[in-house]
């Protein structure tokens, strides 16, 4: 991040020749910085004059949406923002062009309840374990967070036989609406994904030493059709000047 221009800085030299420049950029964005994504982009977009048209998918999966699915039928985009390791795939497949990869923040996972249920207790491994033993049913995403949980967290607990009956995979819409209509008693999304979703009471994330880490990541598609504006988001949204609104949403600062 230390060779990033300052976002401040940087908006206001682009601003300077918005409306000459301005351009249309085509933005592909996983669930997990979308909140972040909401606040920072229509700032860059006021400032420099550009448009964002921005598609919402998933940075892994089955699903048409799914990031990698769509550059795979040749849907065009100037910037991708995805799970680090998924998007270091595509840089692989030679997709995305590797000198452009920026690191913009890490996710951890948290867990909801309905508005009104009592806050369970998650603040050590073992109430955490109690937690999930004595729910009556518990959902997770079918994202990063919910291959984690439904691969390792349940087996790190030693759990995995008694939520199998009772815990589900929820793909394609937020977990925490589930929840809200009362569907299932507790959710667990990275807290990101969590936060914006009405009917709802957050409760926390779940311990340091069974957390997961989601590193969210961005590139350019290699035949962007407008690279150096994509360089200027990405600049502007991996910036230290972000970082406000970017915790705000939830999400945490990148720790090397």
């Amino acid at each position: 991040m230390n060779k990033l221009f300052n976002a401040a800085a940087l908006l206001a030299t682009l601003a300077l020749s918005s409306v000459a420049q301005a351009q249309d950029i085509r933005v592909m964005t996983s669930g997990g910085f979308t909140a972040a994504y909401k606040v920072l982009g229509p700032k860059f977009a006021a400032a420099t004059g550009n448009t964002l048209d921005t598609q919402l998918g998933p940075s892994m999966g089955k699903a048409p949406e799914a990031i990698p699915n769509r550059l795979a039928r040749g849907e065009p985009a100037d910037v991708v923002i995805m799970v680090g390791y998924a998007l270091d795939e595509l840089i692989k497949q030679g997709k995305v062009d590797p000198a452009s990869r920026v690191e913009l923040a890490d996710s951890r996972i948290g867990l909801v309840v309905r508005d009104g249920a009592a806050k369970p207790d998650i603040s050590s491994v073992d109430n955490l374990k109690q937690t999930l033993l004595h729910a009556q049913s518990v959902a997770y995403s079918d994202s990063a967070s919910g291959v984690y949980i439904e691969q390792e967290l349940f087996k790190r607990l030693g759990i995995e036989a008694q939520l199998k009956p009772k815990a589900s995979m929820v793909p394609k819409i937020p977990v925490a609406s589930v929840v809200a209509s009362g569907d299932y008693q507790l959710g667990f999304q990275q807290v990101s994904e969590l936060l914006p979703v009405p009917g709802v009471t957050y409760v926390g994330k779940i311990p340091e030493s069974v957390q997961s880490v989601t590193r969210f990541a961005a590139g350019i598609p290699v035949g962007a059709q407008h690279p150096a504006e994509a360089k200027a988001l990405l600049s502007y949204l991996a910036a230290p000047a972000a970082q406000a609104d970017i915790k705000a949403t939830g999400l945490d600062s990148v720790t090397r």
